[in-house]
């Protein structure tokens, strides 16, 4: 049964109510997100059954109503843990998050919904992974802002070359690199999983950051089996490098990838990227989301090499037992001897390890 939280007058004539979710509204929610301006891949609910089905966090699903229809989502998960803070957070292992919603005072409704429920369940703070600024002059004096994250994002066409010819030309000499060094790309799904993940896994632990469980992107390319997929990169029978990648409306999103340092002299990276746009672009899709990175990491420098428009992710935070933002990235100094430690480790061993750490991440 669904449960009314609040309500707010959006007009003179109309009620607006802010419920927590049933499935029996997964169509029209998802409906909503693909038809809402601001809506996203991570809003789809399909990515929090992947999350609750890999991780076991409790979501918290929260919706506007008005006249019967959804004019509103704002997804949630409970993320308990001992090592780390406890949070509530739209939405984990996610780019984007944050309340979408027909009108301000509905989005700003239902982050009230989300602030009441983070005190109610005594978290440490509330994040909202928004993907936009807050309308002009209206700002919540209870959230604070963390600029950390920006992302990338780049029209792609057809005309290979004229896309080819709109990146620098350091780029477009290591895209080139990967025909002249044998690379070869393929298309595929759970089929190619095991040899995404072994140069993912290896990927992750050169950088010193643990590793998702295999789990989760079998998760998702069975949740999503027309929107996700693989790309393989391969030199004769070895693999080089692979990215899993996500499609929403007219947008390709590379999410995971990992390449061997092997081959980096090859271009592998670039070649990659490169072959996963022209591939899109004859699929019908006109946007390349590189997705998010932290500001001072190699990842940003390699992606603002490409000479893509970067755009701020301005996350806000609703501190309830916190008295700090949090810090939990790679660049904070009180890692670096975990992460030289980590980065020693075998591949074998960081699988076994990791997930179990990450389980309690958001």
């Amino acid at each position: 049964m669904e449960t009314v939280i609040s309500s707010v007058t959006a007009t003179a004539q109309t009620a607006t109510t802010i419920k927590h979710y049933t499935s029996a509204r997964a169509a029209e929610w998802d409906a909503y997100v693909r038809r809402a301006a601001l809506g996203t891949f991570c809003h789809l609910t399909g990515w929090g059954s992947v999350i609750e089905r890999t991780w076991g966090h409790r979501p918290y699903y929260l919706y506007a109503e008005r006249d019967g229809a959804v004019v509103g989502v704002l997804p949630l998960f409970y993320v308990r843990s001992r090592l780390f803070d406890t949070v509530l957070v739209s939405t984990p292992n996610a780019v984007y998050g944050g309340a979408i919603a027909d009108d301000w005072p509905t989005r700003q409704a239902l982050t009230e919904a989300a602030k009441q429920l983070a005190r109610q369940l005594h978290v440490d703070y509330l994040e909202l992974r928004d993907c936009w600024e807050t309308e002009a002059g209206v700002a919540d004096p209870e959230l604070q802002r963390k600029d950390l994250y920006v992302s990338f994002e780049y029209p792609i066409s057809t005309d290979e070359d004229a896309l080819m010819r709109s990146f620098p030309r350091d780029i477009r000499r290591m895209i080139r690199q990967g025909p002249k060094h044998g690379l070869i790309s393929e298309i595929g799904g759970e089929e190619l999983l095991d040899d995404f993940y072994e140069v993912y896994a290896t990927s992750v632990r050169n950088l010193g950051t643990p590793v998702f469980p295999k789990k989760l992107f079998a998760e998702f390319l069975r949740q999503f089996p027309e929107a996700s997929d693989i790309l393989l990169l391969r030199q004769g029978r070895q693999v080089a490098g692979a990215v899993m990648s996500f499609y929403f409306r007219d947008t390709v999103m590379p999410y995971y990838a990992g390449a061997y340092r092997d081959f980096y002299g090859a271009g592998v990276n670039n070649f990659m990227y490169w072959e996963l746009m022209r591939r899109a672009a004859r699929r019908g899709y006109r946007r390349f989301d590189f997705g998010r990175s932290k500001r001072g990491t190699g990842a940003y420098e390699f992606k603002r090499g490409w000479g893509m428009q970067e755009r701020l992710l301005p996350y806000r935070y609703f501190l309830v037992r916190a008295r700090q933002l949090p810090n939990l990235n790679p660049t904070n100094p009180k890692f670096e001897l975990l992460i030289k430690v980590w980065q020693r480790l075998p591949v074998r061993v960081t699988k076994l390890i990791g997930p179990k750490i990450v389980s309690k991440l958001p």
